[in-house]
């Protein structure tokens, strides 16, 4: 998949920045000509010297310390760390409705209540996806996935929708309309009694003309949005279903997305299913490749594992949705030393229930320091940054051109302000950063050259009245009844063997 972008030509230089090297820490300039990187410079030396990368630079004299010379701005990060954007690998922006009030549940049973309450609204969807975009970009993220649920008859108007707040905010996009081919109960296993499942709303092959028709109407990676091929998992997907996104993702050179193995009830729907594992499985039909991001993977074998590296497949992990649905803890210390690539997702706002970034880093670096002894495989916070950025868009098929601070790649970036109160006293930044509780501490975001945040707030959008929008269509409440929640709970407590299913 190509994000490559037009647009406005921009060029600036940012100096005074401090930046991870080999050695330590460095303070640098940046240059950014073309909407990317052009040239990259310790701050004590030159554009010319031989610690600088890049060609054809104008600026070869010792750096300014702010202002702007021959029409070029010059922006000075004194006290400031750059990083590579942050990409939230997986997330379902319209569940920001439902966030804080759906009580403790397993995933099979949440999700229950969430479609019973779901958004059918175009309009709760735009600004679902502004909000989710701004906390995003104010928790170091510079690309969102967004598994996009879609409202039943008015799936493209969703997907506009979507698009539209995306493209106004400016963050780059990844939007994987979520598709199913099965009933919600099929979720579920059968156990030794069986349950009847209702028709899907639509049929496999209307489901895949609709992706069709997505792609040709929304895909463009010049303006920022690029649309993915994301079945919802193996629970509520049939082959044919998988196997034509596979074929539309070969035919248009996309990437896949869907959950796998987020919850011990899907390892067992998979053995009732295939008689094998979900990832054997999966790998069977030809669904796994160095284009497909898996979210979750909690449930996983050993020999699953070795299937995820052979495959080059990238695993998403959502540490707070799986510790708020009780689904487990994905064995990611295998995964990173069995070679799989493996980025960081805030999942859906009413699994989590918030869309910070920077929290789920935290809490999906250290919650492993449980589950393994040997603390030498523990991630350490250079880690986390690098499987936050890289990570995730090596998942994007897009590390080639963005992910980390190089020369060529695209000018998608953040400065943290190194002076924020929950960043002192000055230590190690990028432990501080991801191990501390950064609050207000991005000072400054820009995506394909263009700034997006800048001292703290978002310039593109009136957040202000965005607060106000989800304030006004809202209302408090504590207390809601699930008809579906009522209707399958039994059958849910007697296939997990739970007390009290009778």
């Amino acid at each position: 998949m190509s994000i490559k972008t037009k647009g406005q030509s921009v060029s600036f230089t940012i100096q005074n920045a401090l930046i991870l090297v080999e050695s330590g820490y460095e303070t640098t300039a940046v240059q950014v000509v073309d909407n990317c990187i052009s040239a990259i410079a310790l701050q004590n030396t030159s554009f010319n010297s031989p610690s600088y990368q890049g060609e054809n630079s104008p600026l070869n004299s010792p750096p300014y310390q702010g202002g702007a010379r021959g029409g070029e701005t010059v922006i000075d990060a004194k006290n400031k760390l750059l990083l590579p954007g942050f990409v939230n690998a997986h997330t379902h922006s319209s569940e920001m409705w439902q966030r804080g009030i759906i009580p403790p549940l397993p995933l099979e049973l949440w999700i229950a209540e969430l479609y019973d309450f779901t958004p059918l609204d175009t309009e709760q969807i735009y600004l679902s996806a502004l909000g989710t975009a701004v906390e995003t970009l104010l928790s170091g993220g510079t690309s969102v996935v967004d598994h996009l649920v879609l409202i039943p008859g008015q799936e493209l108007e969703t997907i506009a929708a979507a698009v539209s707040a995306y493209q106004e905010v400016g963050i780059r996009a990844f939007i994987g309309p979520l598709i199913q081919d099965a009933s919600l109960t099929a979720g579920m296993p059968a156990g030794d009694t069986g349950i009847e499942h209702a028709a899907y709303i639509r049929s496999t092959q209307a489901t895949l003309d609709l992706m069709k028709s997505a792609i040709e109407q929304f895909h463009n990676p010049e303006k920022g949005v690029n649309i993915l091929l994301a079945p919802t998992g193996i629970q509520l997907c049939s082959d044919a279903l998988f196997q034509g996104c596979i074929e539309l993702s070969d035919r248009y050179n996309l990437c896949r997305h869907a959950h796998l193995l987020e919850t011990p009830a899907q390892k067992k729907l998979a053995q009732e299913k295939y008689g094998c594992s979900a990832v054997e499985h999966l790998k069977q039909i030809g669904y796994l490749s160095p284009r497909t991001s898996l979210a979750h993977c909690v449930w996983l074998e050993d020999s699953d594992i070795a299937i995820m590296a052979e495959t080059r497949s990238t695993v998403v992990h959502n540490p707070l949705s799986n510790l708020r649905l009780g689904s487990g803890i994905a064995p990611v210390l295998k995964y990173r030393q069995a070679g799989v690539n493996v980025s960081f997702g805030c999942d859906g706002a009413a699994s989590n229930d918030g869309q910070d970034l920077l929290e789920a880093i935290k809490i999906g670096s250290i919650l492993h320091n449980i589950t393994d002894l040997d603390y030498r495989h523990w991630i350490s916070p250079l880690q986390s940054v690098e499987m936050a950025s890289l990570g995730g868009a090596k998942g994007l098929n897009a590390s080639d051109e963005m992910g980390s601070l190089e020369v060529g790649k695209k000018a998608d970036f953040v400065l943290y302000d190194l002076t924020s109160l929950s960043l002192l006293p000055r230590t190690d930044p990028i432990g501080l950063l991801v191990l501390g509780r950064p609050t207000n501490a991005v000072e400054s975001v820009w995506i394909n050259g263009r700034q997006i945040v800048g001292s703290g707030k978002v310039t593109t959008i009136d957040v202000d009245n965005l607060r106000q929008e989800l304030f006004d269509r809202s209302e408090w409440s504590s207390k809601r009844q699930s008809p579906m929640v009522s209707e399958i709970e039994s059958h849910y407590r007697q296939v997990m063997k739970l007390q009290g299913y009778s």
